[in-house]
């Protein structure tokens, strides 16, 4: 007895459906190679308007003014506005762009460091210069947080920065009664200015500090932590 569920034959192709099938692929093709670049000074000019926010919203909040963020870019009003139309798409992409930089500077640093605390070491000054202490302030205030791209970028660092400290505490050198939470939370702390002050030296300071905290993370531990480790997932439950 047959089976019910025998698979039809396929249809055949015809000639004039061969060919037309042929067409619309080859322009499917052609199209998607026609999609056009973006233009060098397009993309530095982004990179700048991204450069220039960041350190606008670090100073001043998110509602720095557009004109100061141009001013800072060194470009005008209107190219401003055609690559970020409104307040939410330029800070959507801040973090974007912060983020990004931050995860790139935690995997080259475990890449190219000799031992995994050097490495430790490098991440957290570099993400310090990145500023990703301004990222806290421009997540609230009605900030996307579910955002795919964000949720993306959020898991890539993540990931980036547990592997970076799991590598020191695996290898000895970092103290093991210490999170990624931990080292997120100080990190913020000390790399960020208060939004409105013209403290002087800011960065020198913060690098100051941060290398005294890197020092307290060093194993063997000289003392005994309140406490416990401050994991991702308990930073999620805080701040959402």
């Amino acid at each position: 007895m047959k089976s019910s569920t025998s698979t039809a034959p396929a249809p055949r192709l015809t000639p004039d459906l061969a060919q037309a099938q042929g067409s619309a692929q080859g322009q499917a093709q052609g199209s998607a190679a026609c999609v056009p670049r973006p233009r060098a000074d397009a993309v530095r000019n982004r990179e700048r308007i991204l450069a220039a926010a960041r350190e606008a919203f670090v100073e001043s909040g998110s509602g720095a003014p557009f004109d100061e963020v141009a001013r800072r870019a060194g470009i005008g009003n209107a190219t401003l506005y055609r690559h970020f139309p409104d307040r939410p798409t330029l800070v959507h992409h801040v973090v974007l762009f912060t983020m990004g930089r931050v995860t790139a500077s935690a995997e080259a640093s475990l890449a190219e460091e000799p031992d995994a605390f050097a490495a430790l070491c490098r991440f957290t000054h570099a993400a310090a210069d990145e500023r990703i202490g301004a990222l806290c302030p421009m997540l609230a205030d009605g900030f996307d947080g579910e955002h795919p791209e964000l949720l993306a970028a959020r898991t890539a660092l993540e990931e980036a920065v547990v592997t970076l400290l799991t590598a020191g505490q695996d290898a000895g050198l970092v103290r093991t009664d210490i999170g990624v939470g931990d080292l997120m939370v100080a990190l913020s702390q000390l790399s960020r200015p208060l939004p409105g002050t013209a403290c002087l030296d800011t960065d020198r300071f913060a690098h100051r500090h941060l290398q005294l905290f890197l020092d307290g993370l060093r194993a063997p531990a000289r003392s005994e932590l309140p406490g416990s480790a401050t994991t991702l997932d308990d930073l999620r439950q805080k701040t959402m």
